[in-house]
């Protein structure tokens, strides 16, 4: 769970905030169709930020050391990935791709699934985030090399400001062999184009 300088406020303060938020944008917080929105609201953004109340080092703190002399990548590719960008609140919607290279212990896939999850359910950058899942790796696994690849268009780009609907922007994180030989970045990049020719 991650720190917090402030207590987090009740659910009647959230709900009434949201009756705030309704009555700044022109409407009536009390007529039909918006009575029960504030209490949807809060219950929405349990979900959409459900990352605060996880520990990703936890999730991956079980490994498992028979690996019948497994020495290659393990890779997950196109992670379904839904975030909200901490400048506008508004989703962040792409896949994430990630991969590394195991020395003496893996772990069960759903777990850096899981992981992905966690980081993208918190108010977040997109850069902040790819590293967050690649130091998260790195330090439970303590893997030859790590990499992390996210594409995502965002909505506060797309829907709003510029709007430019067909921006996606990419970010990637190498560590260890994945960082230091360039044909592991490659092979890399070949996994998550779908191209098995390596």
């Amino acid at each position: 769970m991650t720190e917090t300088t402030e207590t987090r406020p009740s659910r009647s303060e959230a709900e009434a905030a949201v009756r705030t938020l309704i009555s700044w944008a022109g409407d009536n917080p009390d007529r039909e169709g918006l009575i029960d929105t504030p209490s949807r609201v809060v219950r929405a953004y349990e979900e959409f930020f459900e990352g605060y109340d996880e520990d990703p080092s936890e999730v991956l703190g079980r490994t498992f050391e028979e690996v019948e002399g497994y020495n290659d990548i393990v890779m997950l590719r196109d992670i379904s990935l839904e975030s909200h960008c901490e400048h506008h609140m508004v989703p962040i919607l792409g896949k994430a791709h990630i991969a590394y290279m195991p020395i003496n212990s893996v772990v069960g896939i759903s777990k850096l699934a899981r992981v992905i999850e966690i980081y993208a359910k918190r108010l977040q950058t997109q850069e902040t985030m790819t590293a967050q899942i690649a130091e998260t790796i790195v330090s439970a696994l303590k893997p030859a090399g790590v990499a992390v690849m996210i594409e995502a268009k965002h909505q506060c780009m797309t829907t709003r400001g510029i709007k430019k609907p067909d921006v996606a922007t990419i970010t990637t994180q190498f560590t260890g062999v994945f960082k230091d030989d360039p044909r592991m970045e490659e092979r890399f990049f070949r996994l998550v184009r779908g191209d098995r020719s390596y």
